[in-house]
């Protein structure tokens, strides 16, 4: 495994510590407000004029949050697993505002943890080693110690991400002892969330990913190059997941800018337009939106109350032929054009082994549920009826295959949520609403100091 991929992976681990993302975009709430109506509220001059020099390329990495440091180390370490998770070297200046941006993250995680110590809730080194255990387990089997050597690859420390894994602890546990058993969603409410599903059964959700920056009139241009070049780092590798969990500015940072599964009516006008013409997998951005910018990925779609057929478990036969080494091209496309036609003579599943025999091809049966298949096959196979195959694909290193569908299970239509997922899934959204103003609360009172 990659340690871009692996670093992302750990990353993705991390967000699931969270509470589940609102399906809203947070940033709704910035619709029809204008930086310079923000502005006018502190009633800021039009011509502002600095008193002494300033350089925005020039900040300190250290802090004091209420007495507790903040190293350069600790930015270092922590800038560094989230570089791991991109593909390639980060630019200067995409480096610089990474660090920035953690800097920020780690001030805040230091007020999730200072307040949880002042509300006397406890987070102990035995929770903290079993949730980084159980991250070891998903990447490493079992091996902690191989964990603490990757992350000491990268220029990490076990130390930085058990402090992630503490911030994050502190905040879920502060979350369900001071908000949580406030939060009241009626019986009345969901039912009524119920029938609007029943009515629009059939109709598109997507699940999207968001990273969304706010921005004023001042510095729109600033925020908007900054957006551009989150996007063209995710272009070439870059996690996702990574990225909206240190930039974005929506509630759903935490859980990697997941927001769930919405319908278009859901989204700002500018986002919905562009989800409806998004394929699982694309990327679409910066979007300009009332209050900001938002990057957009579509992890997936689906109808609502209706089975995906990416679900139906597929009965396939694999044929392949492979290539002796150094074998020449018009050797290869002669071996191609022989299997290709002995594939179309095939009657059925049942003929396929006595075929491939006769060419010495191989045939290898098994069951797998389409969605596990590479995209560019799912949409090939689920249009194909029993007996027929796939067109050939491969190459002379890989071998050459095709996949013969010799049974279809298709999936039960889905019944839809219950009115207690609907319950629990309506307390999220409003939790991490009230998550929001809690920890903007801790800002205004701490007391930081830049070294």
């Amino acid at each position: 495994m990659k340690l871009t991929k692996l670093g992302s992976k750990l990353l993705g681990g991390l967000a699931t510590l969270g509470l589940a993302a609102s399906p809203i975009a947070l940033q709704a709430q910035a619709i029809g407000q204008s930086g310079a109506s923000n502005s006018n509220v502190l009633n800021i001059p039009d011509n502002v004029v600095l008193m002494g020099q300033s350089d925005p390329n020039v900040r300190t990495a250290t802090a004091v949050v209420n007495g507790t440091v903040i190293t350069g180390t600790d930015v270092d370490h922590r800038t560094a697993l989230l570089t791991a998770a991109s593909e390639g070297e980060l630019p200067p200046e995409e480096l610089r505002r990474v660090r920035m941006q953690v800097l920020r993250n780690l001030i805040d995680e230091t007020l999730q943890i200072q307040e949880a110590a002042a509300q006397e809730i406890e987070i102990s080194d035995g929770q903290v080693n079993q949730r980084y255990q159980t991250l070891a387990a998903q990447n490493f089997g079992q091996q902690t110690e191989a964990m603490d050597q990757y992350l000491l690859s990268i220029g990490s420390s076990p130390a930085s991400l058990k402090r992630q894994i503490k911030g994050e602890l502190a905040w879920t546990s502060l979350l369900r002892r001071n908000i949580s058993p406030f939060i009241n969603v009626s019986e009345e409410e969901v039912r009524e969330e119920l029938k609007r599903m029943e009515a629009e059964k059939g109709t598109e959700e997507f699940r999207l990913g968001e990273i969304y920056l706010s921005a004023t009139a001042e510095n729109l241009e600033t925020v908007q190059q900054n957006a551009a070049q989150i996007v063209d780092q995710l272009r070439q590798g870059g996690s996702f997941v990574a990225y909206a969990r240190q930039f974005s500015e929506a509630s759903t940072a935490s859980v990697g800018g997941d927001l769930g599964w919405v319908r278009l009516p859901q989204l700002p006008r500018e986002l919905s337009s562009q989800a409806t013409q998004m394929q699982p997998g694309e990327l679409r951005g910066p979007i300009p939106i009332p209050g900001g910018f938002s990057i957009l990925f579509l992890i997936d779609k689906r109808q609502i109350l209706m089975a995906d057929p990416r679900d139906a478990t597929l009965s396939l036969k694999q044929i392949s032929i492979s290539f002796s080494p150094g074998v020449t091209e018009a050797s290869a496309a002669a071996k191609v054009e022989t299997f290709t036609n002995a594939v179309a003579s095939m009657r059925g599943c049942g003929d396929a082994e006595s075929v491939a025999a006769g060419i010495g091809a191989d045939v290898v049966s098994n069951e797998i549920v389409a969605r596990q298949l590479p995209e560019q096959l799912q949409a090939s196979l689920l249009n194909l009826q029993v007996g027929q195959t796939t067109p050939p694909f491969g190459s002379v290193n890989d071998g050459v295959r095709v996949l013969m569908l010799c049974g279809r299970d298709d999936p039960e239509t889905v019944g839809g949520p219950t009115i207690d997922d609907l319950i629990a899934q309506k307390e999220e959204e409003r939790i991490q609403k009230r998550a929001q103003r809690y920890l903007r609360d801790l800002r205004n009172d701490a007391y930081i100091e830049y070294n």
